[in-house]
């Protein structure tokens, strides 16, 4: 690292819990550890600081956070201020460089790109979502404000998210560049080389899954693919399923897949565990075999990647972020999905297809759990902070 002050816009930040949070915190926090002067401006409030924590800053992992939030807002990441309160905040800090960390709708993320887009600050990017559905729209939208062609350096966390932020942008693919997300490889590794016991076809397929229960996340999706397979695969010794499904998150669709679990008669394969702390789901994994991911609009799949670098095999569409890290066959199947133009129900057909075929076929499970046990996956943080460092070095060379 090069002694930058960084500033890095999101609308969200822990307290809250989850994707971008996690990876704005982590990557903060690792950039600071390297000799970084790191800031983050985001509107998510923090109770326990006084006042609420909705005002103010804070040194979190050796980061100056500065918190935006609004009473207005009921919750909501975003200021009604925000237009007039981050320029301020970029003036007095006089980064070197700000990155804004963006989804499919992040206005707080948003006033601060403009604010530093006005301000004459190298400006980096990164799009931690899929923009499906809505290119055409975005691609308007740039062409109208000038976003297509301004000066800030633009990545996704990975190459098939890339895709849409060039053509969001219309920008040439190879202008968008790749900052994944990041793991520390060695808080989730095995603990040894040995396998489960008990692998299957003589035991039963023992499934995770570790997601919020969003319609987004296709929560129930995820129950109706489960099903599928253990009616398909029917009972085992004794009766017992040949498969199960341990699914750790909550959100509001936890209602609607445990109704569907009941309504598919497999209440004893499903489990839903609510939210389980992270640094506990390794233990969880140690003796599952699959980490399955249904959604269709995965970015990266920073839960399959901590799953994939705790040994277990990763069940996913072609089509997502997680082909960044899982090689079909090696890692784990990669079922076909809209990539290969099938609709909602052939994909998921497609990914019970992979299940039936793990739980079928032991000697493939066990070379695919052996070889996650004994290679961890190409995504360490020393590569993602190299890969910032290519954002950073662009942006600057931008202005």
């Amino acid at each position: 690292m090069s002694g930058l002050r960084v500033v890095h816009v999101s609308d969200c930040f822990p307290p809250r819990v989850g994707g971008i949070e996690t990876q704005v915190r982590d990557l903060a926090a690792r950039q600071a550890a390297a000799g970084e002067d790191v800031h983050v401006l985001t509107a998510t409030a923090d109770p326990a600081l006084p006042g609420g924590g909705r005002r103010g800053s804070s040194v979190v992992d050796g980061v100056r956070v500065h918190r935006f939030a609004s009473r207005a807002t009921l919750g909501a990441p975003f200021h009604p201020l925000e237009d007039v309160l981050l320029p301020r905040a970029l003036r007095q800090l006089r980064p070197d460089v700000v990155h804004v960390h963006a989804g499919v709708v992040s206005p707080f993320a948003f006033a601060g790109a403009t604010a530093a887009r006005r301000l004459g600050l190298p400006l980096g990017i990164t799009w931690h979502c899929m923009l499906d559905g809505i290119v055409p729209a975005l691609r308007v939208g740039a062409r109208a404000t000038g976003w297509d062609d301004a000066p800030a350096a633009v990545s996704a966390v990975s190459a098939v998210a890339a895709e849409r932020v060039a053509a969001a942008l219309d920008r040439p693919t190879a202008e968008v560049l790749a900052v994944p997300n990041g793991l520390d490889l060695t808080r989730w590794a095995p603990a040894g080389p040995d396998l489960p016991a008990d692998l299957p076809p003589s035991g039963p397929l023992r499934v995770v899954a570790t997601q919020r229960l969003a319609p987004r996340k296709r929560a129930v999706p995820l129950v109706r693919i489960v099903a599928a397979a253990a009616e398909r695969l029917g009972a085992g010794a004794g009766g017992a399923p040949r498969v199960r499904l341990d699914v750790f998150g909550d959100g509001p669709a936890a209602a609607a897949a445990r109704a569907e679990a009941r309504r598919r008669g497999v209440a004893d394969v499903v489990t839903l565990h609510g939210t389980v702390p992270r640094a506990e789901l390794s233990r969880h994994y140690a003796g599952a075999h699959v980490f399955l991911s249904p959604s269709r609009l995965e970015a990266f799949g920073i839960a399959a990647l901590e799953a994939r670098a705790g040994g277990l095999a990763v069940v996913a569409g072609r089509g997502t972020g997680i082909t960044e890290f899982v090689v079909d066959g090696v890692d784990g199947l990669l079922a076909p999905d809209r990539s290969a133009g099938l609709d909602d129900a052939a994909a998921d057909a497609a990914l019970t297809d992979a299940l039936v075929r793990l739980a079928e076929d032991g000697d493939l499970l066990g070379r695919i759990l052996a070889h996650n046990r004994a290679v961890p996956p190409a995504v360490g943080w020393p590569d993602v902070l190299a890969a910032a460092q290519r954002l950073y070095d662009r942006a600057r060379s931008l202005v």
